[in-house]
């Protein structure tokens, strides 16, 4: 069983650890909707769907770097295809209370933890990055 999920989050926290400026990924729009929330909390620069040598469709994202430190520190996949972990959402739990952002999958698409307690939706706990 293939985590495909996981593999992409693991690409982004490899490069960020090694001090990448970007890094590439195969195409998928939940990896697109991943990158949109990591921009919009300010985790990543930029996330572009482009095409590589032979005519592929992949996602490249831009790393975002802080005084030299990169601004990802954590990124941990807490769902996973042997153990799914859902959450109503007064039961969303909290990323290093607060501090951290948490990405759920919900009835409403993608959204990061605050938004899915404020419309008071629950879902599956994709991943939480810090």
């Amino acid at each position: 069983m293939a985590d495909s999920i996981s593999d992409f989050i693991t690409i982004i926290r490899n490069a960020s650890r090694a001090r990448k400026e970007a890094c590439t990924s195969k195409y998928a729009n939940i990896y697109l909707k991943i990158g949109d929330i990591l921009k919009q909390e300010g985790f990543i620069r930029d996330i572009e769907k482009t095409e590589n040598e032979s005519g592929r469709a992949v996602i490249r994202v831009t790393l975002k770097y802080v005084e030299d430190q990169p601004a990802i520190t954590g990124l941990k996949r807490v769902s996973k295809p042997g153990r799914r972990l859902y959450y109503q959402h007064r039961e969303i739990p909290r990323i290093l209370g607060g501090i951290g952002v948490g990405i759920l999958t919900t009835s409403k698409g993608l959204m990061n933890d605050r938004e899915a307690r404020r419309q008071q939706i629950g879902g599956e706990f994709l991943c939480a990055v810090w």
